[in-house]
């Protein structure tokens, strides 16, 4: 037992010497929208909010963008959040684990709903959070996109993104990061939810980072 156990603790020692990660940058040439105006409830959600469905910054570098590296396991949050916080869900985007726990909550003291439907329109839970503080832990999908709204208030967006594969969101600066990846070539896909881009192949070998770059529009 001893033998077997010192074998397989030298094998992933070897192999966490040799993976590397996938770091990349997904832009695009898309503008953001507008600001959104307000009609109800501005005590709380002021006069406008931006519109989030595209955040991209001067140079043109895209934030909330999913990138999946295909048949790479990798365990998402099993137990995530959704906010519902001056009237917007946070955060935009995330990964989470399929069949998770989602707790759904709110900070604003107004009527908010957490409304989680899939891609093709079919209802997961809607729930009424009327009071700051409350939370509710509702079941997911095993798997797909899951996109979030709020009946009360109608331009809130928000998205999970639910998969067993190694993945990453874009950050602020279009940057993003998947680590732990082993030596060999696979294919990454993007996924946006205004924008679109094509798949790309990567190759990683040990123990040197492989770049990327995402054009979506």
């Amino acid at each position: 037992m001893g033998m077997v156990l010192s074998a397989l603790l030298l094998a992933t020692f070897a192999e966490a010497q040799t993976a590397s990660s996938i770091t990349g940058t997904v832009t695009t040439a898309a503008k953001g929208a507008a600001p959104v105006r307000v009609t109800i409830d501005q005590k709380v959600c002021g006069a406008e909010l931006p519109d989030e469905a595209i955040v991209v910054d001067a140079q043109g570098r895209l934030a909330n963008a999913v990138v999946i590296l295909t048949g790479v396991k990798r365990q998402q949050s099993a137990e995530p959040t959704v906010m519902n916080e001056k009237c917007r869900f946070g955060p935009r985007v995330q990964l989470i684990a399929p069949k998770a726990n989602v707790k759904t909550s709110s900070k604003d003291p107004v009527l908010h709903t957490t409304n989680a439907q899939l891609e093709n329109g079919r209802t997961l839970f809607n729930v009424a959070l009327p009071i700051p503080g409350m939370t509710i832990t509702k079941a997911i999908t095993p798997s797909g996109n899951v996109r979030l709204s709020c009946n009360t208030h109608p331009w809130m967006r928000g998205w999970m993104v639910v998969t067993s594969e190694a993945a990453a969101v874009s950050g602020a600066d279009g940057r993003f990061t998947i680590d732990n990846v082993p030596p060999g070539t696979y294919e990454l896909r993007v996924w946006h939810e205004a924008l679109k881009g094509a798949p790309q192949k990567v190759t990683v070998s040990a123990g040197k980072p492989a770049e990327v770059t995402f054009q979506l529009k």
